[in-house]
């Protein structure tokens, strides 16, 4: 099974649309939310290449992008093939 991390916030449309995703394939992940432990957005920065806003998602140190690029992977087929769901 993939390592998943998920950064995020609470109060965030996007982060619960990724989560949600994620939960219908029956994966676990960690979620790291930026509001509640401000101390790790720098960390979230420096991996992500610099991208500011949530979520931030990475698949095996991968890193995959926001929502709708998640999104995107489920619609090509190549989510499942990255969770090792395939």
């Amino acid at each position: 099974m993939a390592e998943i991390v998920i950064y995020s916030s609470p109060f965030c449309g996007y982060c619960f649309r990724a989560k949600r995703l994620l939960d219908s394939k029956g994966v676990t992940y960690e979620d790291i939310d930026v509001m509640v432990d401000p101390s790790r957005r720098p960390e979230m920065l420096e991996r992500s290449g610099g991208q500011s806003t949530v979520p931030q998602i990475f698949i095996d140190n991968q890193h995959v992008g926001g929502s709708d690029e998640l999104a995107a992977l489920e619609s090509s087929g190549e989510l499942d093939r990255l969770l090792g769901l395939a």
